[in-house]
């Protein structure tokens, strides 16, 4: 009995010659390993016309289905690994992120540790990591829903026109909660807690921690601080029709669609996560340290080896 050849899903950004030396590297490394190298199709298009060796390499959706793919080698920072993510949505494929960017929080891996977490990816190596992903619907006035998609960052109800201000109401589990005008909404899980979020004066949320956090953008309102609610809580964001406007909805900055006045935004926990490949144990505070730089000097330690307070 043939055993089925392996694939693996090379993501690079095809405007940095540095991703484009790695992912022709990394290509060679699986197809050393006997694995099958693939691309998605505008990233063959693109590498393609910069070098003629990624011509022949296997075509995501076209020679190869999203079920098919073991693990997500990606080139990048976070914007690239949040493209990753939306090619294999709908597979169980995990993404692992060698930074290429500039913060890369959601990267695993520094260049300099390239070779070593390819060779631990192709041999399977790794333990996966699950991170709550939202699912997001649109409605429009009379209940019908006219969109549909997620996000693995966050789903942001924003005002389309710089000049105008959207009035919201928002409501948790079917109650109403408040009302008010401001510049947007911001509804994000724990792992784009230090995205969106965080710029909006969100909490920071540890991964291990499953909520959604409810942030508002420049409210005109004396309650209208951020929150964090279960994983479980459906939140609602309704524009309403006295808005003198649209608004527009975002997902993780890659999907929009317009809010017309009197269009419901219902975001809940999606039933489908996102996989993470992580190689390294390494503690979220850490995490926290290296990629913001934050100050820790003076920082004394345990009092005893292993003690925790």
């Amino acid at each position: 009995m043939t055993t089925p050849q392996r694939s693996i899903l090379v993501v690079a950004h095809a405007q940095r010659d540095d991703a484009v030396d790695a992912a022709a590297r990394i290509i060679g490394f699986l197809q050393a390993a006997g694995a099958r190298p693939v691309l998605a199709p505008d990233d063959r298009a693109e590498l393609a016309a910069l070098r003629d060796d990624f011509a022949g390499i296997a075509a995501l959706g076209i020679d190869v289905a999203v079920p098919e793919i073991e693990i997500a080698i990606v080139l990048g920072g976070d914007g690239t690994i949040l493209r990753a993510a939306e090619l294999v949505r709908g597979g169980t494929a995990p993404i692992l992120g060698i930074n290429m960017g500039h913060v890369g929080f959601l990267a695993e891996i520094e260049p300099d540790d390239m070779v070593g977490a390819v060779h631990r990816a192709i041999a399977g190596d790794y333990r996966v990591e699950e991170r709550l992903a939202l699912s997001v619907r649109i409605k429009d006035i009379t209940g019908k829903v006219i969109y549909s998609t997620w996000a693995l960052n966050e789903a942001t109800v924003e005002k389309a026109s710089r000049e105008r201000m959207l009035e919201v109401v928002v409501e948790i589990d079917g109650k109403p909660l408040s009302t008010f005008g401001c510049d947007g909404m911001v509804v994000s899980t724990p792992t784009g807690s230090t995205a969106y979020n965080f710029s909006a004066g969100g909490p920071v949320i540890w991964p291990t921690v499953e909520a959604i956090a409810v942030v508002p953008l420049s409210a005109h309102a004396l309650f209208a601080k951020p929150l964090v609610v279960g994983p479980e809580t459906a939140v609602t964001i309704e524009v309403l029709e006295r808005t003198n406007g649209t608004g527009i909805l975002w997902c993780d900055g890659r999907r929009s669609h317009e809010l017309p006045p009197g269009a419901r935004v219902v975001v809940r926990r999606s039933s489908e996560p996102v996989r993470l490949a992580r190689l390294h144990p390494a503690a979220f505070t850490d995490r926290l340290v290296r990629k913001f730089r934050l100050p820790v000097g003076g920082w004394r330690g345990p009092s005893e080896p292993g003690a925790m307070a």
